[in-house]
This record gives structure tokens, C-alpha cells and sequence, in this order.
């Protein structure tokens, strides 16, 4: 799924509550509600695939409330339009992250040249500290 589809799936699928912001804005902060807290239901992502969707849920588990929504807050701007814009970015970038399957590791061996290197450097460093010791009987 490409992110554009992801974010005009996502945007007509949060919903919106509004609060008054802190930081700067002079008198206007005391009036106006431009904090934007956008909340996703999981169960609305019923267009992502099961695998997908267990994934997101497991991954943004910080931020899923105990009602099962996605949670996201946004006071960057004045603005109350522009910060819920940035909301509506931000879920699906979220989403869009979580979705991302990890690569699987590849496991490797060290070469016989470097466990060689090793226990060369081992010996070395344990006749340096067999010399530290009490002098020995000759």
C-alpha cells in the first residue's frame, strides 16, 4: 500500500478532538483549541491485512489506549486546520513504520583465521598476567 492511499484511508477514518495548546500564542492560547488529539480505532483497519494489523498493534502498543484506538497529539502550530493535518501525517507514518516487516538475520560463523587471531591474543594476554604473579620457584 502506498503512503498517499495509507494517509487518505487513515484521514477519513480518525477522529478528532480538539484542547487548548500550551507553549506561545499570547492571548489567543487562553481562547482558542488548537491542540489536535486524533484517535484511530484498530478495529478500522480492517483494510490491512491480519498479519499487518497484529503487527501495527503489537508495535505501537505504547500508544493504543485501553479502548483500542491509536493515539496521537499534535500542538505544533497555532493553527488548529494545520496541527490536524499534521495529525492525520503523522498516524500514517506511524502505521506506515509499524507495517515495515524486519529483516530476517542471517546467521554467520567467524572465519578460521579470526578464531585463530583470537586465541592467539588470549594466550598472549594470559602470559602477560602469568608474569604479574609471585616469582615461581626454579
Amino acid at each position: 500500500m502506498k503512503k498517499s492511499e495509507l494517509v487518505d484511508s487513515v484521514g477519513q477514518l480518525i477522529r478528532f478532538s480538539f484542547a487548548r495548546s500550551g507553549g506561545p500564542g499570547g492571548q489567543n492560547v487562553n481562547k482558542v483549541a488548537s491542540k489536535a488529539v486524533a484517535r484511530l480505532a484498530l478495529a478500522d483497519l480492517a483494510f490491512l491485512p491480519e498479519s499487518d494489523r497484529r503487527r501495527v498493534e503489537m508495535r505501537l502498543a505504547n500508544r493504543v489506549t485501553s479502548e483500542g484506538d491509536i493515539m496521537v497529539a499534535v500542538q505544533d502550530t497555532r493553527e488548529q486546520a494545520r496541527n490536524r493535518e499534521i495529525a492525520v501525517a503523522r498516524m500514517a507514518e506511524l502505521i506506515a513504520q509499524a507495517m515495515v516487516k524486519p529483516k530476517s538475520r542471517v546467521r554467520t560463523r567467524p572465519s578460521r583465521a579470526a578464531r585463530e587471531a583470537r586465541l592467539r591474543v588470549k594466550k598472549l594476554r594470559s602470559a602477560h598476567k602469568r608474569l604479574r604473579g609471585p616469582a615461581g620457584e626454579e
